[in-house]
């Protein structure tokens, strides 16, 4: 089956929203972010990017839904009236033809349930929002799930140096059709290709900047077992999954802090299927398949190991090894 017409929309709608979040990067303000019931902050460039996505999805293609990280209950609250008006303006900077009561119908789009069955899209606009606030990385990651398998993948990483030149990369994957890099802005599309090494030792992981996503303590444990020495490569978002696709790095571990965590789709379709695509492997801690079928938790999956593919099962084994103890 062909995805093209999927591709081309995901892939406008992921770049200009990495354009708007860029916009809201570079201007950060007091104002310019709310903290959530979780404490994770979110920012203007979230709820915009996720409008952005959500609206030309609907245009072009109404019949998918969409599992959008946010929703629009805090920005209908009068209290963040200044929030939603900045929310409104950065989404009109692009899109001046929406007002603001459809950029907050358009985030609410993203109520979809998933599930074993049908096709939709999942969303997160802004992944590694801390590192958005850092002015570091961070990725607007958006997947096409078809009866519980990831068919589509894009990525934009707007702050990751293209090996085309300039700043920003998207990363692009279907299934069966490999993964590419395009530029941010421009033309020239390259091949994603994870490094084929099979020696541990000469390779370097990659992990979340935040203690709270990811045992760092444990992944240093497993790299001594596996004989890397090299220092991990720390950064936030699914701009971690590109990182190993293209072979700057080899192993991507997100070990679980804790028994009952449960890993949300849109962290990890988009980048699995880059990686997939590029030659890797991706599955949970436990070697088993990430399971996109049970709505919008990995609900049957712990932790996330990611790696070029040859290296996979060893990786696999210390890390077993290591949470077992």
């Amino acid at each position: 089956m062909s995805w093209d017409r999927e591709v081309a929309t995901a892939v406008d709608a992921v770049r200009l929203a990495s354009r708007v979040c860029t916009a809201v990067q570079k201007r950060l303000v007091a104002g310019s972010a709310l903290a959530k019931g979780d404490k994770s902050p979110v920012t203007v460039a979230d709820f915009g990017a996720q409008a952005i996505v959500s609206d030309l999805l609907a245009r072009a293609l109404p019949h998918i839904p969409l599992i959008g990280e946010e929703d629009a209950a805090a920005l209908r609250d009068p209290a963040n009236a200044a929030l939603s008006a900045q929310v409104v303006d950065a989404v009109r900077s692009v899109l001046p033809d929406m007002d603001a009561a459809s950029i907050l119908d358009a985030i609410d789009r993203g109520m979809a349930s998933g599930g074993p069955k049908g096709a939709f899209w999942t969303l997160d606009p802004i992944d590694g929002t801390k590192g958005f606030l850092r002015q570091e990385q961070y990725a607007v990651a958006l997947a096409l799930i078809v009866d519980g398998v990831v068919q589509i993948g894009v990525l934009g990483c707007p702050n990751l140096p293209s090996r085309a030149g300039g700043d920003g990369a998207i990363f692009v994957a279907t299934r069966g059709g490999g993964a590419f890099e395009l530029p941010m802005d421009g033309p020239g599309r390259l091949t994603c290709r994870t490094n084929a090494g099979s020696d541990p030792a000469s390779h370097r992981f990659c992990e979340s900047v935040e203690s709270g996503h990811t045992s760092q303590s444990e992944s240093a444990i497993v790299a001594e077992r596996l004989g890397i020495t090299a220092e991990p490569i720390r950064m936030d978002s699914q701009a971690k999954y590109a990182t190993v696709a293209r072979g700057d790095a080899s192993i991507y571990l997100r070990l679980p802090t804790r028994k009952d965590y449960v890993e949300r789709i849109w962290d990890h379709a988009a980048g699995a299927i880059v990686i997939t695509e590029a030659g890797g492997r991706v599955t949970d801690t436990r070697g088993a398949d990430l399971d996109f079928s049970c709505g919008r938790g990995l609900e049957r999956n712990s932790g996330v190991v990611a790696t070029n593919g040859p290296l996979h099962d060893r990786v696999v084994d210390a890390v077993r090894q290591v949470l077992g103890a």
